[in-house]
This record gives C-alpha cells, sequence and structure tokens, in this order.
C-alpha cells in the first residue's frame, strides 16, 4: 500500500527518519493491517521509503529501506540478522561475558524487534503486531547463526498479565532454569520463561563494571529500585558493603541467589524488601549515609501509597539521594526514561542540587553500550542515561 506523506514531514524521512507516524498521513484515516508493507511517497509521488505498519507506543510503524528495488522478504531479514551479529564478532570475550545485546531495533535495521543473547540462548521481544507478522522470516534467519542453542520470545505489545499466562519458548534447546550468564566474570541466573522479566538488564553493564572499579572493602553502597542486585553484586565482589532496597518480594530471593552463585555471603550485605520512599524516611531518622547511593528507578511506578513518574518526581527522589550520600561520595543517577535527553537529565540533576543547596561535580557519564547501537536519525533510541556524581 502507497502512503502519501504531508509536505511538512516530507524532510524527514528523506533525512532517514526510520520511525513511522502515523499524524504525519494525508490520509489518516486509511484503513490498513498490522504488518503491512507500506510504501512512503510525497504527494507529488517521489518514494520516500519502504516499510511496515505496527502500532507501538513509540509510533505506527519502522521504515526499512530508502532502496526502491529493495523487497521486504526472507532474503532481507536474513541479511540484516547476519550483519547484525557480525559486528557483535570480538566485542566480548565469551568466557567473561555470553550476554548481550544481538540485535538492537532500528539501530540494526529493524525497528520493533530486540534480540539478546543469554549464554548461546537467543530471546525475541516483539514491540507491536505488526513486525510479529515476520516472525517466521526472522526464525529462519536466525537459525542460520553459528552457536544457536535454543529461541525464546515476549510479546512486549501484550499486558503483563498476558505475558505471565504464555509460554515463551519456540524452539531448540529448552533453557535451564536459572540459565547461568556471565557479565564480565559475575554471574547471574536468568529465567527466559518467567514473565516479561529475564533477571537482570543488560545495558547497565559498562556502568556495572565502572562501579566495581570505585569499591573496595570500606565502601558502604545503597542501591535502591534494586530490582535482583545487580549493581550489589559487582560492588560485593570488590568487598563493600550493600544495602538494597526494592519493594518486590521476590527481589529478595533473587538477589541472595545472584549473592550466592558468586561467592558471596549474602548474609554480609542488607537486603530489605521495602517501598524506596519508605526507606528514604527511615534513613533520615536514622541519619544514615552512604559512600555510594544507586538511584536507578522504573520510568514509572505505582503502589498502593503512591505513584511515581521519572518525568514528574525526579528531582524529589533526587534530593532524598543526595540527603543519603556521603561529603565526598558518590550518588550514581540513572534513568532509562525516553522523554528527555541527557541534557535534560543534566538539568534535573542540577535542580536537586540547588534545592539541597549541595554542591556536586560531574564525574563520568553513560549511555546505552556499543551492543545497543542507535539509528543516527532517531536519537530517542538511545534512552539510557547514567551519571556519576560527586557530592562536594
Amino acid at each position: 500500500m502507497k502512503v502519501i506523506i504531508k509536505k511538512r514531514d516530507v524532510s524527514q524521512y528523506k533525512k532517514g527518519c526510520p520511525l513511522i507516524e502515523r499524524k504525519t498521513f494525508v490520509a489518516s484515516a486509511c484503513a490498513i493491517q498490522e504488518g503491512e508493507i507500506i510504501e512512503l511517497v510525497s504527494e507529488e509521488g517521489q518514494f520516500l521509503g519502504r516499510g511496515y505498519y505496527g502500532v507501538q507506543n513509540k509510533g505506527h510503524g519502522w521504515v526499512l529501506t530508502q532502496d526502491i528495488k529493495q523487497p521486504i522478504d526472507g532474503a532481507f531479514f536474513e541479511t540484516v540478522l547476519w550483519a547484525s551479529h557480525k559486528k557483535r564478532q570480538g566485542m566480548f570475550d565469551p568466557a567473561l561475558t555470553n550476554g548481550y545485546r544481538m540485535f538492537n531495533g532500528e539501530g540494526d535495521g529493524i525497528g520493533g524487534v530486540t534480540i539478546d543473547v543469554y549464554n548461546g540462548f537467543y530471546m525475541i521481544q516483539w514491540y507491536s503486531e505488526g513486525i510479529y507478522a515476520f516472525r517466521q522470516h526472522i526464525l529462519q534467519g536466525l537459525k542460520k547463526i553459528p552457536g544457536l542453542r535454543g529461541i525464546y520470545e515476549k510479546k512486549r505489545y501484550k499486558t503483563a498479565e498476558q505475558m505471565h499466562q504464555t509460554n515463551d519458548y519456540v524452539l531448540g534447546e529448552i533453557a535451564p532454569e536459572p540459565l547461568l550468564v556471565k557479565e564480565n566474570g559475575v554471574t547471574f541466573a536468568a529465567y527466559l520463561n518467567d514473565g516479561p522479566m529475564v533477571g537482570f538488564f543488560l545495558d547497565q553493564r559498562d556502568v556495572r563494571e565502572k562501579l566495581a572499579s570505585i569499591c573496595n572493602e570500606k565502601t558502604t553502597v545503597l542501591n535502591t529500585f534494586s530490582y535482583t542486585g545487580a549493581f550489589s553484586i559487582f560492588a560485593g565482589k570488590s568487598e563493600s558493603h550493600t544495602t538494597s532496597v526494592d519493594l518486590a518480594k521476590r527481589s529478595l530471593i533473587r538477589t541472595e541467589e545472584h549473592f550466592r552463585l558468586n561467592n558471596i555471603d549474602p548474609e554480609g550485605h542488607k537486603i530489605i524488601v521495602d517501598d524506596v520512599f519508605q526507606y528514604f524516611k527511615y534513613a533520615r531518622r536514622k541519619e544514615k549515609v552512604f559512600d555510594i547511593v544507586i538511584l536507578d528507578p522504573p520510568s514509572f511506578a505505582r503502589t498502593k501509597k503512591k505513584t511515581f513518574s521519572v518525568a514528574k518526581d525526579y528531582v524529589a527522589l533526587l534530593d532524598e539521594a543526595i540527603a543519603r550520600t556521603k561529603k565526598g561520595g558518590t550518588l550514581i543517577a540513572s534513568t532509562n526514561y525516553s522523554g528527555f535527553d541527557m541534557k535534560k537529565f543534566k538539568k534535573y540533576i542540577r535542580a536537586a542540587f540547588q534545592q539541597a543547596n549541595t554542591e556536586y561535580k560531574i564525574q563520568e557519564m553513560y549511555t546505552l553500550p556499543e551492543d545497543f547501537p542507535v539509528h543516527p536519525q532517531y536519537p530517542e533510541g538511545n534512552y539510557l542515561k547514567v551519571v556519576f556524581i560527586q557530592k562536594i
């Protein structure tokens, strides 16, 4: 199907923007099916790109090629997947790291799908019914990549409840539970068939390695929104004393599991199941402060008492974290919220320190690691922002 693009929006597609948005269509009410191949053309009939229609939270599909002669078929998907695989060769020492992103959506040429590797098992994440329509093409392409043990999938366009009720196994070997995965010599437990989450996030690899380099046996670390304790494990490997806080009850079990997998006694660390905001109130009363405070909240969260949004509440959260950081200590501020860039994130940091009437110095900044390439015409895809801040 040909879709005519409004004059004011033609230039963005000519420049190579991969995201298709329905608001750019001249006939916005035209009937298009999920997964349908569409050609974007100007009102004068000039070819702008070919892609697929698929509704997700970012938009309504992705441009896959600007070559008018390039068909979107099995050979196309196989070629793109193989190129992505080749780019990752040599990135990591497999004896130390065997968990990484093998395909990062539009950054690798096909928006709406990502593929992570966990010790030889591939996890496909589908973000719309539109890209899921090409499932067989992608599976066939992955089967030709050497070293594949098995394939799992997660349909991110479903609700969390629906994902918990789904069997994510697709083909090949069935992964053990847990599946042991290495990152810079640290062992993590991955659960590929356990609802929306796997057990740790690959995009924080460089940040965790940096954390380990600044920790020692005298360092005290507060890890808030700790999930399964990945940051705490890297700090613990350096003999730091860690306190991990997360509201989810399963965080206790999984964090203890990660400590034991790395021959660290969890009894030497505190793992607290509590709302982070409540813990901050407790820590304020007890006048607890730490050498390092890690602040990595979800973009949005709701509890019985509170709704949290990074866009609205991050400055207030930073204010609490600043108070819990020792003078001369380090605050690691992180967010995966794609609604603002690093420049605005640094404004949030400045506002929080001004509010706390405290001086600070930015030490280092991190965005996505090299196995998470970003499309040059879609900088919003570089969602991760991490800043190491010294409290002066």
